[in-house]
């Protein structure tokens, strides 16, 4: 498609959307009420999309993607505050963040950091939108060579990618959680001949396990229990100075600005990796080609651009492979995947086929997020700095009544909420126990698709396993698959300990 083309219809969508009063206040509000999502302890950017997905299932699906996708930008900014100001991540996705921005804001910089990062972020948003806009016409072109047994190698792949990436340490425990998802999306009547799988004779089980219920549960009652134990916690938050940047500040930093913003892209658009691996990748390599590096973790104004532009910018890489090939690229994408779903938007290679020009209005739905991020983070940020003072105990028991109402509204079954709290529970004894819970959310996301379209390809080829070595892209992801798991085997980790202890033997002789 031609590129000019291209950027025209997204402006024209990018015009449609601000001459709408309605839907200027639903961008404005959302992406406020993000902000106070990432900027309290303990919420996430992925709990406020769970959250606001049933209580927007009323509004008309353009309306209720601008909350949605408003949501999500502003979580991942507003993460930023306590980093900043109280040396406590909102996110996971702001840890990098908390090395330079803490140290800075001691000195009396808080305005001035707030100021960069508000900047960096709504910069790195942009410039992720402009990729979603180039390059999810030729993913789509890309995907739509693809076969069942492509679109079931891929979904293997973000769970092993995310599996193996979530949780360095203890890879095990991360594929673990990744097949329990998988597992989890093949309850009920399997797709391609109804025929009942693990319903125990529960006639609710039947038709599959909600995906906003039992998410909600996941994300939602471990955040409510582990915030209230640590409520003692959180210190005072530091005083603000000026937060608007200066030109001469924005130019000296703009070419760390963009490459954070490329790594961000790159991280984002790998399934099932997120903002958080972003973050910390942009932030190495800030720290690596850095004339400085002794800087870093005592104030470096490069630390906290890196960190808050990737996370920002892999906001638009993990659409491109959502929207084009319905494989999340974080565990945010995945919960806005199911929002999707829900409101009758199947993303895949067919998506701009059924609904000509949804790209496009996403891709102007996240510029115009970026843009309410940086107006109302440098006109509001002493005002969210005034939230962080309000006690757990009095916000976390609003949650904890919103994710009820969520997981009931939907369908308004009660068996959603005998899914959701015993869900929340197990969640929250699996992560005390180092079992993460991203990699589960993406192999329930990713379930269903591996399974039908592993069975479809098995029933097309009559059972042989041959189009997975005679087809060219399915042998490149199956031969990445395999890197994937022997990469991460206990021999290879053997063999570069003793590698890296030989190494340091010799040089110290």
């Amino acid at each position: 498609m031609d590129i000019a083309l291209q950027f025209e219809r997204f402006f024209a969508h990018t015009l449609t959307t601000i001459t709408s009063p309605e839907r200027l206040i639903l961008l404005f509000g959302a992406t406020f009420l993000g902000i106070i999502f990432g900027a309290l302890p303990g919420l996430s950017a992925t709990l406020g999309i769970a959250l606001l997905t049933t209580l927007t299932f009323g509004l008309p699906m353009e309306s209720a993607i601008i909350v949605l996708v408003c949501i999500y930008v502003g979580a991942m900014y507003g993460s930023s505050f306590p980093a900043i100001t109280v040396n406590i991540p909102g996110t996971a996705s702001s840890a990098a963040t908390v090395l330079d921005g803490f140290p800075m804001a001691q000195k009396g910089l808080a305005g001035k950091a707030l100021g960069m990062v508000t900047t960096a972020s709504a910069l790195g948003s942009i410039i992720g939108m402009l990729f979603l806009v180039i390059f999810a016409p030729i993913m789509v072109a890309f995907a739509l060579r693809f076969t069942s047994f492509e679109f079931f190698l891929l979904a293997f792949l973000g769970i092993a990618l995310s599996g193996g990436i979530s949780t360095p340490d203890t890879v095990k425990k991360g594929w673990i959680m990744g097949f329990f998802g998988m597992f989890l999306a093949s309850i009920g009547r399997e797709h391609l001949q109804t025929y009942p799988r693990f319903t125990m004779g529960i006639m609710q089980l039947e038709g599959g396990i909600d995906i906003i219920a039992v998410l909600i549960g996941a994300f939602g009652i471990p955040q409510i229990i582990q915030v209230l134990k640590d409520q003692d916690k959180v210190p005072e938050p530091v005083q603000l100075n000026r937060v608007m940047p200066s030109f001469r500040d924005i130019g000296r930093n703009i070419k760390h600005i963009i490459r954070s913003a490329l790594c961000g892209v790159g991280v984002g658009v790998v399934p099932g990796i997120g903002a958080d691996i972003a973050s910390w990748v942009s932030y190495t390599t800030a720290k690596r080609v850095s004339k400085n590096p002794e800087r870093f973790g005592h104030g470096a104004e490069e630390g906290i651009i890196a960190s808050e532009t990737a996370n920002n910018a892999s906001i638009g890489g993990s659409f491109i492979p959502t929207l084009t090939m319905g494989i999340p690229g974080s565990p945010p994408s995945a919960m806005l995947l199911g929002a999707l779903l829900l409101h009758g938007v199947a993303p895949g290679p067919m998506l701009e086929f059924e609904r000509p020009g949804f790209i496009l209005f996403m891709s102007s739905t996240l510029l115009l997020a970026s843009l309410a991020i940086w107006i109302l983070g440098i006109l509001l940020a002493k005002q969210v700095i005034k939230l962080l003072r309000v006690s757990p105990a009095i916000f976390m028991p609003v949650v904890g009544v919103l994710c009820i109402i969520g997981s009931y509204a939907l369908g308004f079954q009660m068996f959603n909420l005998y899914l959701m709290i015993p869900m929340g529970i197990l969640a929250y004894y699996l992560t005390r126990t180092g079992f993460p819970i991203p990699p589960m959310v993406l192999g329930f996301i990713l379930g269903t698709m591996a399974d039908t379209n592993l069975r479809r390809g098995l029933m097309i080829s009559q059972g042989s396993l041959a189009p997975f070595f005679t087809r060219p892209v399915a042998l490149f992801l199956f031969c990445l698959i395999v890197i994937v798991f022997v990469s991460n085997s206990d021999l290879i980790k053997n063999l570069r300990a003793r590698y890296k202890k030989r190494k340091a033997e010799k040089e110290g002789a």
